[in-house]
């Protein structure tokens, strides 16, 4: 069977929020690497958050395919050392966004790297605007049982590890990550 995403380039793709009442199904044949991922959508996970009023979710789709989803969330970063001293500021807690669950078709080459840039600068350029929010964060899953790491992907796209420590192997089996929006504000 042909990649139904050989086609499109996901690095200027355009994510949508999307209405799981009003939206057209999405979510057959989509194949994740991640078996959880899939089920999490599949199974209505990600509807039900969005339906609480929890969580928003994002989604690259093309001809009724689903390439990828991410969801959005408030949440506040958690802090070991001030992040913010030089600034004169001393919190060790700070407004945030969570990118809660990401998730990407296998065969939708960069569609996760696309939901993620997008999100930074949603959240920078929609959120900040209308209120503070300087850091957007993610809990990197770290699989022990396979050896499956999310956190070299979110450093490359400029995400460091909030507490120094986790860097190693985490007991519940995530490490959260922060990216601080600040220097996207000054671009304005």
């Amino acid at each position: 069977m042909a990649n139904p995403f050989d086609a499109i380039d996901f690095g200027t793709a355009v994510p949508e929020p999307w209405d799981f009442e009003t939206g057209v199904p999405l979510g057959a044949g989509f194949r994740c690497s991640r078996g959880e991922f899939v089920s999490y959508w599949k199974q209505g996970r990600v509807q039900r958050e969005c339906d609480a009023r929890i969580a928003r979710a994002f989604v690259l789709q093309s001809d009724g395919r689903l390439a990828a989803y991410m969801t959005l969330f408030a949440d506040k970063l958690h802090a070991s050392e001030p992040l913010l001293h030089e600034q004169q500021i001393r919190y060790r807690t700070f407004p945030a966004m969570k990118i809660g669950l990401l998730a990407a078709d296998k065969r939708a080459r960069g569609a996760g790297t696309r939901l993620v840039k997008w999100a930074l600068g949603y959240c920078a350029f929609e959120v900040g605007a209308l209120t503070g929010v300087r850091f957007v964060t993610v809990d990197a899953l770290f699989d022990a049982d396979t050896g499956f790491d999310a956190s070299p992907f979110y450093e490359k796209l400029g995400f460091r590890f909030a507490s120094p420590g986790d860097t190693d192997p985490p007991q519940d089996g995530y490490r959260t990550m922060y990216f601080d929006l600040k220097p996207l504000y000054t671009t304005l």
